[in-house]
């Protein structure tokens, strides 16, 4: 990773110079006491950090989303939480909702805090209007049936057409951010697991990647192995899991039955090689938590045989079956160009031309052993996103069968080093959605000042919203469903 420090005066000729190599927007966050801008880029094969720091007093800066329009909703949040804003912005709250006084910055200093006395008034949020012979409006959530997270989705329609989709995400505001500041360094890895529970490895891992690099602490290589083992788990268990879901979204339930069967079968089987159905605290900083037993990772191994071997079948059925092809082939589809200058990014972006992939394209170990084969599609449709998962799953449960083969002996954890006060580090790693970030910085007596985790979601949450013009209203569930972006890791 590299850091680049810039000033007020030369941050708008600086971004504009990464935009130019091609750059990809990873995240953005802001910071008081003091106030400054941080910007993570992958520039060049390497991951870039952008620090601007403010002048006292100064809680303004030039704007991102001109560049990067993926910025725009980092920078709403981020003014939310801070009270550090773009210029020339949106400044519609994202992440408030009401919750708390406008005034309230949660990640300001305590000497403005809010005690939670009274009842904000309530905000008047402005939609964007759509207006014209025939158009109306279907207003969808916060509130929806089954248990998925809140979220609002405004369409502006005619007849079934959808002609604008806005959305309004951040009801569940868990502050995050904010219990990241009351906790030690060394037990953030449990509250980074559960910033989007789908994806608790790839955020533990990214946390513990940033603290060990503040330690400088070799983990290792057992571990580092079994790590990866539980990455690809946990997007083996996600595919199988949407796979299914999206079968039963087109109206094919014996997609949904078949898939949640095996993942049922790679629950339990690595439920009895690592004592875990789902890997919530299995990374821990310096290591992992426990070790696989060895006689039980080749049931894990056959499973995941078994599984491909299935799901090739599956595969064949799908791509069969006229009714599913019907309603996955055309359906959202977001072209290279748009998800380029949108930065749609990981799986998402893979079925719309963009070739990235951090297990390949910036390898942590034991991934530049391991080798994976990148997947990629052009059309950028629901039938591309269920090709690109299908091509990933099989490729993950290569991958655990080359682990298991390989699987070195050794240690399973490496004791931390005292980190300095202040110190800050960057872990990045791809999850099954797509690149996970977690920024940290060190704050006094062990505990963290500073962490921000980023879910791909945010880059991709504005992209459904073009994915869907043009479709029938009744498509959207599919559709969402084939992104399948958190709320959760959305909500900080």
């Amino acid at each position: 990773m590299r850091r680049l420090a810039t000033t007020l005066e030369d941050w708008q000729s600086t971004l504009s110079d990464v935009a130019a190599t091609g750059a990809r927007l990873l995240a953005l966050w802001t910071e008081r006491a003091p106030a400054a801008v941080h910007a993570a880029f992958l520039c060049d094969g390497a991951a870039l950090v952008v620090d601007l720091e403010l002048d006292y007093g100064e809680m303004t800066y030039p704007g991102l989303s001109d560049l990067f329009p993926a910025a725009t909703r980092m920078q709403r949040a981020a003014a939310d939480l801070t009270g550090v804003s773009a210029l020339d912005a949106d400044t519609r709250p994202w992440l408030r909702h009401s919750a708390w006084p406008r005034e309230y910055k949660p990640l300001a200093p305590r000497s403005i805090d809010y005690a939670g006395d009274g009842v904000p008034p309530p905000d008047d949020y402005a939609f964007v209007r759509v207006s014209g012979d025939g158009v109306h409006e279907i207003p969808v959530g916060p509130v929806h049936a089954g248990i998925i997270e809140p979220g609002h989705f405004r369409f502006s329609i005619v007849g079934e057409k959808v002609l604008k989709l806005e959305e309004r995400l951040g009801y569940a505001h868990k502050g995050i951010e904010r219990l990241f500041a009351r906790t030690k360094l060394d037990e953030g890895h449990r509250l980074a697991a559960r910033v989007s529970g789908d994806s608790a490895v790839a955020f533990s891992w990214a946390y513990c990647q940033a603290l060990e690099g503040l330690a400088r602490c070799e983990v290792p290589e057992r571990a580092v192995w079994l790590r990866a083992l539980a990455l690809e788990a946990e997007r083996i268990a996600n595919h199988l899991g949407d796979l299914g879901a999206l079968g039963n979204d087109a109206g094919f339930a014996f997609g949904l039955a078949q898939f949640s069967r095996l993942k049922e079968l790679w629950l339990r089987a690595l439920d009895a090689a690592v004592a875990q159905r789902y890997l919530n605290d299995f990374i821990v900083p310096g290591g992992v938590a426990r070790d696989a037993r060895d006689d039980l990772l080749k049931r894990l191994s056959d499973a995941a045989r078994t599984i491909g071997n299935e799901a090739a079948t599956l595969r064949s059925i799908y791509d069969e079956h006229a009714g599913v092809s019907d309603r996955f082939v055309g359906a959202g589809a977001v072209a290279p160009d748009l998800a380029a200058r949108l930065g749609l990014i990981g799986l998402a972006g893979r079925a719309s031309g963009q070739a990235l992939d951090l297990r390949v394209d910036l390898p942590c170990a034991p991934y530049s052993e391991l080798e994976p084969a990148k997947s990629g599609r052009d059309e950028g449709d629901v039938a591309a996103r269920v090709e690109v998962r299908f091509d990933e799953l099989t490729e993950s449960l290569r991958l655990v069968r080359e682990i298991v083969e390989r699987l070195p002996p050794g240690e399973l954890w490496a004791e931390l080093p005292q980190v300095e006060e202040g110190a800050r580090g960057i872990g990045l790693v791809e999850g099954w959605r797509g690149p996970v970030l977690v920024a940290l910085t060190a704050g006094p007596d062990g505990y963290v000042r500073r962490c921000h985790p980023h879910d791909p979601s945010w880059q991709n949450w504005p992209v459904l919203e073009h994915a869907i013009i043009g479709n029938i209203v009744p498509d959207f569930p599919l559709i969402n469903k084939s992104f399948n972006l958190s709320y959760s890791g959305h909500d900080l």
